[in-house]
C-alpha cells in the first residue's frame, strides 16, 4: 500500500483557520503573522462609493455629522483595503437598494476586500437597526420610546430578533443599535431614540433587545456611552457637566445590565465631553468602567469620525494621528466609518515608539476574535456564502411584530368625557392636523425613509406605511370622515386653519393629530441635531388647537412624536388626550384602533407629559429639592402626566400588598407581592410598578424610582398576584466618598400604576453592616405572575 502524497505546506490550513481551536487562539495566531501596517487596517471602517446603487457615485448627503467634510478626505476604496479591512460601512443602508442588488454588492466588496490582503480575510459589515434594518423597503418598527412605552421586554426581544435575521441573511453582521442613553431633558432632539427616561426600563429593555439581536448571530452596539443624552441645554454634541453620581447611578446602569445581563458583544463611544474629557479619549469610562469594572470583552467601535472629532470639535489633539493615539490608547478599538485616524501617521507614531504597539495589539486582538466568532476566519468561509439574495425583508412575520408594538404603545393619557372609544356610531369625523396624513410622521429619524430617502425624491418609500387617514377610513368604513392639514409642522403656515376650524364645525367628533416630523440636523422637528428650544408644539400646532378647542365640537388630541409635548393648555378643554411615540409602518392602524375602540389602549409612558412648555425640562427621578417646592420658586415643574401613566378602557384595582419580611439584611431580599384585579367589563392588559424611596441616605435619593415591573394580561374580573424578588443590591447608590453601596435604613416600597398612582406601600429595614458594592451586584428584580382563583 502506497503511502499518501505530502501535502504542500503551502496549502495547509493555518492555525488562525482552524475552527476547533478557540476564537481566542485564532485570533492570536493570525496576529502573530501581522505587520504593522496589517494590524492598523484591521482597526478601520471604509465606507465605499455607492456607483451602482440607484444613480448614486459617492457617499453624499447627511446620514452622519460633518459627514461631505470627512468623506472628501477619505483613502479610495482600492487603497483602504490594500492590507485588509476591520468594517464594511453601510452597503445596505446608504443609498437604495434591493436585496439582490445589495447582496452582489456586499459579495463584490467582500471579494475586493479579501483579494486586498495576503490573509484573505474578509470585513465585517454593519449597518444601522434602530427601527429595524435601515435599508430600502425593510419593515419600519415603532421607535424606541414605543417599545418602552409597552413594557413588554419580551416582544421588544422577538422583535430585535427578526431584525437580526433579516440582516444576517443578507451578510451583516453587526448592527449599531440599541441606543442606551437614559433620557435627561426632553428637549434634546435624539429623546426618540431613547427607551425614557428611567435607566431600569431602559436597561430591561436595552437588554431585552441585545439578547434578541445577538440571538440572531448580529453582534449589537450599545450606544451612546456614556453621558450624551445629558448634554448641556439639550444641544446636541454639547458638553455634559454631571457629576459622578448622576453619570453613575442615571447614565451608567442601562449599559453595565446589557454587558452583563445581555452579553452586549459591542459599545460605541459618545459624541460628547463630559466633564471636559472627550468621551472618545476618556481611559477611565472605555477601559477602567467598562472593560476592568464590567468585564466586558467585545470590541469598541468609534461613532462615525468622532475620533477625528478630537481634532477638529474637541481640540484635544494636535493631528489626526495624534487623535488616533488618544483614542485607541483609551479603548475605542474600530475606527467608524472610515479610517481616517488609525492609518498611516498612527503607524509613524508606532514605530518612533510614541505609541505602544501592545494598544495596537490588544485592539486588533478583540477584533479578530469577533471575526473568529463570526465564522469570517474559517477556510470554507465565502462571500456567496454568507448572503441570501431572496429574503423579504417586509415579510408578514415582521410586519406582526411591529402590529403588535405599535398597538401595545399607543398611550390613551386622558378620556374627560368618555368621548373615547368612539364605536362603529361615531358619526362625522373631521381629521385635522399636520400628522393625519402623513406616512412618514408616524416614523423615527433612522427610519430609511426619513434617513435616507428624502435624498431621492423620485423613489417610492418602497413598503407600504398607511398613513393614519388611510387608517380612520378603514376603521371607520362608511363613516363620513374629512380630512384637512390645517397647518403644517413646522412653518409658521396659518392659511389652512379657516378650513380645519369649519371641518370640525361641520363634525361629530373633531380628531386633531399634531407632532412631529422626524428628521436630521435640523431637517424635522424630532431626531438626530433636530433639538428644541422648549417643549411647545412645533410651528403654530397650538393655534390651530387653541381654534379647534374653540368650536365646541369634541377634540380628541393625538400627539404623534418623539418627545413627550407640554399639554397643559389642552387638559382641561380637549375630550380625550392620546400620545403615540413614532409607531412605525403598522401606527396609523394601531392608532385607529384605539380611537375606535377595536384596541383596549395599554401604553404606559416611558417619559412623563409636562404641563407647561418651558418650567420642567427634567424627568420624575428627582430628589425632593427636584420637585415644587411652595413658597421658594415660583415654577412649579410638576407634570401634566407621570412617569408610568396611561388609561385604558377598563379598570383595576390593587389590594392584599404584603412583604415578606419586616427587616431583611444589607445582602439578602424581601418578596413584595400584590394583587391586581380587572374590576372593568373588558380584557385589558395593566402595567403592574414597583417604586422604591430610601427614607433616609447620606446623599439626596430619589422621591421615588421604578425597581420593577410586569405587563400582566387580564380577563373582565379576573386577578393575579404580582410577587417581585427584591435584593438589597437594588437600594445601592454611590455614596459620599463615591463608593457604590447599600446602607442599612427604612426603605419605603411602593406598588401601582404609575409613578404617582400607587395605592399599595409597605416599609422595610435593612438591617446590618453597610456594604460596598463590586461588579457583581444585582442588577435586576425577578417577578412572577401567578392567576388568583376566584
Amino acid at each position: 500500500m502506497n503511502d499518501p502524497a505530502p501535502q504542500d505546506p503551502a496549502r495547509q490550513p493555518k492555525a488562525w483557520q482552524d475552527p476547533t481551536a478557540s476564537p481566542e487562539e485564532r485570533a492570536r495566531a493570525l496576529l502573530d503573522e501581522m505587520t504593522l501596517e496589517e494590524k492598523l487596517a484591521q482597526l478601520g471602517g471604509a465606507w465605499p462609493e455607492n456607483e451602482d446603487a440607484a444613480g448614486a457615485d459617492r457617499v453624499d448627503g447627511e446620514v452622519a455629522p460633518m459627514q461631505e467634510v470627512f468623506a472628501e478626505g477619505a483613502v479610495p476604496f482600492d487603497r483602504r483595503v490594500a492590507h485588509g479591512l476591520g468594517h464594511l460601512t453601510r452597503v445596505f443602508g446608504t443609498a437604495p437598494v434591493s436585496v439582490p442588488e445589495g447582496t452582489a454588492r456586499v459579495v463584490r466588496l467582500q471579494r475586493e476586500v479579501m483579494a486586498g490582503n495576503r490573509f484573505g480575510l474578509p470585513a465585517v459589515v454593519h449597518e444601522e437597526c434602530l427601527t429595524g434594518f435601515t435599508t430600502y423597503g425593510a419593515t419600519v418598527h415603532p421607535s424606541p420610546p414605543a417599545w418602552a412605552a409597552t413594557f413588554d421586554p419580551d416582544l421588544v426581544e422577538r422583535m430585535a430578533a427578526a431584525i437580526g435575521a433579516d440582516m444576517r441573511a443578507v451578510g451583516v453582521h453587526h448592527g449599531l443599535a440599541p441606543v442606551l442613553d437614559v433620557a435627561r431633558d426632553h428637549r434634546w432632539g435624539r429623546v426618540e431614540e431613547t427607551l425614557g427616561e428611567d435607566p431600569y426600563l431602559v436597561g430591561m429593555l436595552g437588554t431585552a433587545y441585545v439578547r434578541g439581536l445577538q440571538g440572531a448571530g448580529i453582534i449589537a452596539t450599545l450606544k451612546h456611552f456614556a453621558g450624551y443624552s445629558a448634554s448641556r441645554a439639550a444641544r446636541n454634541h454639547a458638553p455634559v457637566p454631571v457629576g459622578p453620581r448622576e453619570l453613575r447611578d442615571v447614565l451608567l446602569p442601562p449599559f453595565e445590565t446589557a454587558v452583563r445581563e445581555g452579553g452586549a458583544r459591542s459599545v460605541m463611544n459618545a459624541y460628547v465631553d463630559l466633564d471636559g474629557v472627550p468621551a472618545a479619549a476618556d481611559a477611565g469610562l472605555l477601559t477602567g468602567v467598562l472593560r476592568d469594572e464590567w468585564g466586558f470583552t467585545g470590541t469598541v467601535v468609534s461613532d462615525y469620525w468622532a475620533v477625528a472629532f478630537l481634532e477638529t470639535m474637541h481640540r484635544v489633539a494636535d493631528d489626526r494621528a495624534h487623535a488616533g493615539a488618544l483614542a485607541l490608547t483609551a479603548g475605542i478599538d474600530v475606527e467608524l466609518p472610515d479610517g481616517l485616524c488609525y492609518g498611516d501617521g498612527l503607524a509613524e507614531l508606532v514605530r518612533a515608539g510614541r505609541v505602544d504597539e501592545k494598544v495596537v495589539d490588544r485592539s486588533v486582538l478583540r477584533l479578530l476574535r469577533q471575526k473568529a466568532e463570526l465564522g469570517l476566519l474559517d477556510p470554507d468561509w465565502t462571500p456567496e456564502s454568507d448572503v441570501d439574495s431572496s429574503v423579504d425583508l417586509d415579510s408578514p412575520r415582521s410586519r406582526e411584530l411591529a402590529r403588535q408594538l405599535a398597538e401595545r404603545s399607543v398611550v390613551l393619557l386622558a378620556d374627560r368625557g368618555d368621548t373615547l372609544p368612539l364605536g362603529a356610531d361615531a358619526g362625522r369625523i373631521a381629521l385635522v392636523g399636520p400628522s393625519a396624513d402623513d406616512p412618514e410622521a408616524l416614523l423615527g429619524c433612522y427610519s430609511y425613509p426619513n434617513h435616507v430617502l428624502p435624498r431621492y425624491p423620485d423613489l417610492d418609500r418602497g413598503l407600504a406605511v398607511p398613513s393614519l387617514a388611510e387608517a380612520v377610513h378603514a376603521e371607520f368604513p362608511g363613516t363620513d370622515v374629512r380630512t384637512v392639514q390645517g397647518v403644517p409642522v413646522s412653518d409658521p403656515d396659518r392659511s389652512g386653519i379657516d378650513a380645519a376650524v369649519a371641518a370640525a364645525r361641520e363634525a361629530d367628533v373633531c380628531v386633531a393629530v399634531v407632532g412631529d416630523r422626524a428628521g436630521m440636523f435640523g431637517g424635522g422637528t424630532s431626531g438626530e441635531g433636530c433639538d428644541a428650544a422648549d417643549l411647545r408644539l412645533p410651528g403654530v400646532q397650538h393655534e390651530l388647537l387653541d381654534a379647534l378647542l374653540e368650536t365646541g365640537t369634541p377634540v380628541v388630541v393625538v400627539v404623534v412624536s418623539g418627545r413627550p409635548y407640554a399639554l397643559g393648555a389642552y387638559a382641561d378643554r380637549a375630550a380625550a388626550l392620546v400620545q403615540a411615540f413614532l409607531p412605525g409602518a403598522e401606527g396609523g392602524a394601531a392608532i385607529a384602533g384605539v380611537l375606535s375602540g377595536r384596541i383596549n389602549p395599554s401604553g404606559r409612558l416611558p417619559m412623563q407629559v409636562p404641563r407647561d412648555p418651558g418650567g420642567q425640562p427634567t424627568t420624575y427621578l428627582q430628589p425632593p429639592l427636584g420637585g415644587y417646592s411652595e413658597g421658594i420658586s415660583n415654577l412649579d415643574p410638576r407634570p401634566l402626566f407621570p412617569f408610568g401613566h396611561g388609561l385604558s378602557y377598563t379598570d383595576f384595582a390593587y389590594d392584599a400588598l404584603t412583604c415578606s419580611a419586616a427587616e431583611v439584611p444589607t445582602d439578602g431580599t424581601v418578596e413584595v407581592s400584590v394583587v391586581v384585579r380587572n374590576v372593568g367589563d373588558r380584557a385589558g392588559a395593566e402595567v403592574v410598578q414597583l417604586y422604591l424611596h430610601d427614607v433616609r441616605a447620606q446623599v439626596t435619593r430619589p422621591v421615588r424610582q421604578l425597581v420593577g415591573f410586569a405587563r400582566v394580561d387580564l380577563a373582565a374580573g379576573a386577578a393575579a398576584r404580582v410577587t417581585f424578588t427584591v435584593h438589597a443590591d437594588r437600594t445601592g447608590f454611590t455614596g459620599i466618598d463615591l463608593r457604590r453601596l447599600v446602607e442599612p435604613g427604612t426603605i419605603e416600597l411602593s406598588v401601582g400604576s404609575s409613578a404617582a398612582d400607587l395605592p399599595c406601600s409597605a416599609t422595610v429595614e435593612l438591617t446590618g453592616p453597610e456594604r460596598t458594592l463590586g461588579a457583581d451586584r444585582v442588577l435586576t428584580t425577578p417577578v412572577t405572575v401567578t392567576p388568583v382563583a376566584e
